[in-house]
């Protein structure tokens, strides 16, 4: 037998199912957090995870809970590169008897699709976003997220997308939401001593409300938006905290550096960059905003606030409006709004003490009934176990 074409050994009494998760890296951000969980719950059930990437700030995670990483070139785009890619991951997927290939990006899933299809293993893709739609190449690019097994939608937005926009058959689509887990993310969980460490090392003062917007520091996130509002509302007392990776944007931190003087909001708007510690720094926010100028597939952020009963302002579209209930756990803004914005910031931050506590109970309440990671985790399983199921 050809051993290019090899497929996985047959599952047996003995063997539990091996699944290797392929993303472009692990630095930060809501598709390698959901990775690294799914990993975790793989592991839990007793199945056997891997994860291969370029490597990141989040590889450590993993080392942590005892699953195996693979650094490889997941990332790049050179046909070359993807071309080689091909062969280590159809060689990684024979070493470690890999029953299922999840991608989840494009990249990465070229490569993957192609292993896979050398050696037998099952193809399973994760649409993240909304991918902007092109020419010939740019779209057939795209589609290569449609291949899968099974196509995970992590929204019906997104799912919407996918139907609307690809030749894929509708049975193939399944949405599966993204979680958050509610015991890390939960009021409850967090001692004092972890946020006062985080204050003392963030100089926070005492008494100020904090407004953050978590999120990798690129346009996309709308941090210009954000910065203009709070210019509108520079006579209320507040702290603003950018909070995310700046993944060397230097130039781009200038930027917003220098659009924060240009409004005389020295010292009230701050960059923080990475954060270790997401419960932590939520419990120490008021307010969190996602600005966000081009739909989210999901809106992790949100939904993670929200968990830890803050709430939160966000731009309406994509994910966001499947997440937040508008009025009752947050507020919802149009796109690029500056003075919608400024009025929800303002509103926020004015809350009551009994307001705000409302909001909180609802808030994770909503979040723990249809966001919860176990709902994620076992959801993703059963789709694994029906896909295995389908061959024997």
């Amino acid at each position: 037998m050809d051993p290019e074409h090899n497929t996985p050994s047959p599952m047996n009494e003995t063997r539990h199912p091996t699944v290797l998760q392929i993303l472009p890296s692990l630095n930060g951000g809501g598709v390698e957090r959901g990775t690294v969980e799914m990993a975790s719950a793989l592991k839990e059930r007793g199945w056997t995870p891997i994860v291969a990437s370029s490597g990141g700030l989040m590889t450590h995670e993993l080392k942590r809970i005892g699953v195996r990483h693979l650094t490889l070139p997941a990332g790049s785009k050179n046909p070359w590169v993807m071309r080689r890619n091909i062969k280590r991951l159809a060689g990684i997927i024979r070493e470690y008897e890999v029953d299922i290939i999840h991608a989840r990006s494009r990249a990465p899933a070229w490569s993957a699709y192609y292993a896979a299809k050398r050696t037998g293993a099952h193809f399973v893709t994760t649409f993240h976003a909304a991918y902007n739609r092109g020419g010939f190449l740019k779209n057939t690019y795209n589609a290569i997220m449609t291949k899968g097994e099974r196509v995970i939608a992590i929204s019906d937005f997104i799912a919407d997308h996918i139907l609307s926009n690809y030749d894929v058959a509708p049975e193939k689509v399944v949405t599966i939401p993204r979680g958050v887990d509610c015991r890390k993310f939960n009021p409850a969980a967090i001692h004092a001593e972890r946020i006062i460490d985080m204050a003392r090392s963030w100089g926070l003062p005492d008494g100020v409300p904090v407004i953050m917007l978590p999120g990798r520091l690129t346009r996309l996130k709308g941090h210009q938006t954000f910065i203009e509002a709070l210019a509108r509302i520079k006579d209320r007392e507040f702290l603003a905290l950018l909070v995310g990776s700046t993944e060397g944007r230097d130039a781009y931190c200038n930027e917003l550096n220098a659009m924060v003087k240009s409004y005389g909001l020295e010292g009230r708007v701050q960059i923080k960059g990475h954060c270790d510690d997401m419960a932590v720094a939520l419990m120490l926010s008021d307010v969190v905003v996602s600005a966000t100028t081009v739909p989210e597939g999901f809106g992790r952020i949100a939904v993670e606030a929200q968990a830890m009963g803050r709430p939160v302002i966000a731009t309406a579209h994509g994910g966001s409006m499947e997440t937040i209930i508008d009025g009752e756990t947050g507020w919802l803004v149009p796109v690029g709004d500056v003075e919608a914005m400024a009025a929800a910031l303002a509103s926020a931050i004015g809350l009551s003490w009994e307001a705000r506590e409302a909001v909180a109970t609802q808030a994770r309440e909503h979040v723990k009934s249809h966001f919860d990671i176990e709902r994620m985790c076992s959801s993703t399983i059963a789709l694994y176990e029906d896909i295995l199921e389908d061959c024997r």
